[in-house]
This record gives C-alpha cells, structure tokens and sequence, in this order.
C-alpha cells in the first residue's frame, strides 16, 4: 500500500522575513535560510495533512478481506493528486474493463480520420461471440449492419462481446491498443486478445480458429469436449497470464488521462465519458454505496474469480472527482460477495477524499 500527498508547509511568522529579504534569495545563503526556517517550525507543521490517508490505507486493506480473493486498488483524487494505493503494481485479469483502452484506442483512430464513426460495420454469423451482451442473442440471422458508434455503445453499456471484438478489430488489435498505451506512458495495462479467445482460454477451450472466427454453434461444440478437470486447470493457467491485464496504478494513469482529456480529442472524451457515465451494468459495485444521485462514470468486469469495476466517482459540494479502481482476483466467495467488498472500499475512498478536502 502507497500513498503520496502534496507537501504543504505553512512558515510561522517569525522565520517569514529571513525568506523576503533579497539578499537571501539566491546561493547557499538561500539554502541556510530555508534550513534555519525548517527549524524554527513546529513538528506538527510538516505532514499534518498526511494523517487521514493512513487510516484510509488501513480501511482498504480490511475491506478488501470481505472479498475472498486478492484485491488490487487504486485511489487518486484528480484535483489535487493525491493518492492511495492497494498493490498499486500488480497485475490482475481486467476482464471486460478491457474495453475502456479498446475504447480509447478506437476513438483515436477516428480522431485521426481513419475511420468514421458513422461508418457501417456488417454484423456476420461469425461476429456472433458467447459471453455478455445482447447481439449473440437477438440476431439469429444476421445481416444487420450497426455504426461503430453503436458498437462502440453497446461495448461499454451492456458490455457486448459481439460488439468489443467487432470494435477491436476497427481499432487495430490488441497490439495497437498496447501500443497505443506504452506511447502514452502507460505501462500498467495489456490488450492482447479478442473476447472469444479470452473465454475460450478461461473455459480451456483448444482448436479455435486463429483469427477467431466462430460461430456459436461451432463453439458450444468445442466447449462440450473440455473435461472438468481441463477446466479447473484452465482457469487457474487463466488467472496467472499477464495477457489482457493492468496494473491499479495503469488504469488509474489511464482513467485520469480521459478525465483530463489528454489522450483523445476533448469531444471523443466527453462521449466515452458520457458512455460511460450511462453503463448498465455493476450497480451493486463502485455504485453500491454510494448516494443514490452520484455521478459515476465506470466500467465492470467479470469473469470465473474475477470482479472488477473501475471508473471516475464526482463527489459532492464541488469536492472533486476521485478515480476509484477495484480488481478482484482468486476469490473464493459468489459474486455478490466480491460485489459487495468492492462497494464498500468505494465508499471508503469516496468519504475520506469527501470529508478531508484541500
């Protein structure tokens, strides 16, 4: 667990003439004045507002136990920097919370002109991918075609399979999306697979096609050949591949940089914000706790032992915005149980960084 705050030192009245005097004001005699003020201070005076985030660090680290698995948290206050961390350099499984730096990476491209996001995208049999979403279950016979930016709502709203793959195709892969992230100073996250293939690793699922076209039918039938202990063995190999997973810190790097709107274009921000600020899905998570008008701008994921939500939470009372990351990992408890620790170290961080302003 790390925190960092912003050193703040308030000089008593008695040292402030030594540090306006302009003869002091370069050289070692600047450097001996500054030394002889730091003296002259009481003990209190440095570091007093570092005393909340110790007690914050400790509320994460019991919480986090209500989980059953390993938790990872990142916790930044976007106005003033301040932050806190739970294994802030770890690597967890991001699940469909993937579909934020896919996000990112898409709206890039149509920042540069190199798709539209008006552009029509045929939705194919093949297209058609198992897990969330409602695409594979609505069109029995396709033929539809659908805007990337309905793809691209569909990604983040209800968390579509059928539309992430489509949308990380258009976006270059999962290289491009990597890559996308080490150009922005972001080491902490990795895309490297579409969801068909990600679930197909996590059921322990051989002989797909490499490019990952299949159908449902053809997939079930794969799926019905893995034995039981094929699959536990499966999603334990699942859980231990980097591919496909951040660290806390990343996605936090990655979250405050759409708030700041230093990655994509300040109008793609605001939609991807928008989006996300609309998602259907994990109410009972960042969401659970909180006040039932907060704004949250957030995207879940789930898949065998993992349980993750990560978003930007507005506090109230022009207090700020804190960008709250969650992973779950290796649990041992349902889901609703996951759901439930991830809540309440969400109203953990959103009451410290509520109640301690700047």
């Amino acid at each position: 667990m790390r925190t960092r705050e912003k050193l703040r030192l308030t000089f008593p009245s008695n040292c402030e003439w030594l540090l306006q005097r302009r003869i002091l004001s370069i050289g070692v005699d600047s450097f001996l004045v500054f030394c002889f003020c730091l003296l002259l201070l009481p003990a209190s005076a440095i570091g007093q507002e570092d005393s909340g985030l110790p007690r914050l660090e400790s509320e994460i680290l019991r919480l986090a136990t209500l989980s059953g698995g390993r938790v990872g948290v990142a916790a930044v206050h976007l106005e003033t920097g301040r932050e806190v961390y739970l294994h802030a350099d770890e690597w967890f499984p991001m699940a469909s919370t993937y579909k934020v730096p896919i996000a990112v990476q898409l709206l890039r491209r149509v920042d540069n002109n190199e798709v539209k996001l008006d552009q029509m995208v045929e939705v194919t049999p093949v297209d058609l991918h198992p897990g969330s979403g409602t695409l594979s279950q609505l069109l029995d016979d396709p033929g539809v075609e659908l805007s990337l930016l309905n793809l691209l709502e569909l990604m983040l709203l209800i968390s579509d399979n059928s539309a992430t793959d489509l949308s990380l195709e258009i976006a270059g892969g999962g290289q491009s999306v990597t890559a996308l992230m080490r150009d922005i100073g972001i080491e902490g996250i990795t895309v490297d697979r579409p969801t068909v293939e990600l679930i197909a690793d996590w059921l322990g699922i051989e002989g797909l096609p490499s490019n990952g076209k299949i159908t449902r039918e053809k997939f079930s039938n794969l799926r019905s050949l893995v034995s039981q202990s094929e699959r536990e063995r499966a999603e334990t190999v699942f859980e231990q591949d980097r591919r496909d997973s951040a660290t806390p810190r990343g996605m936090a790097q990655l979250l405050s940089g759409i708030w700041q709107k230093e990655i994509i274009s300040s109008k793609h921000s605001e939609l991807l914000l928008d989006i996300m600020r609309r998602c259907q899905t994990g109410d009972g998570r960042i969401k659970g706790l909180l006040p039932l008008d907060t704004e949250v701008f957030h995207k879940t994921g789930t898949i065998g032992r993992v349980t993750n939500d990560v978003g930007i939470v507005t506090l109230p009372e022009d207090a700020g915005h804190v960008v709250t990351v969650v992973f779950v990992k290796q649990s041992i408890l349902p889901v609703p149980e996951r759901e439930r620790a991830i809540a309440h170290i969400s109203r953990a961080i959103h009451d410290y960084f509520l109640f301690n302003p700047k």
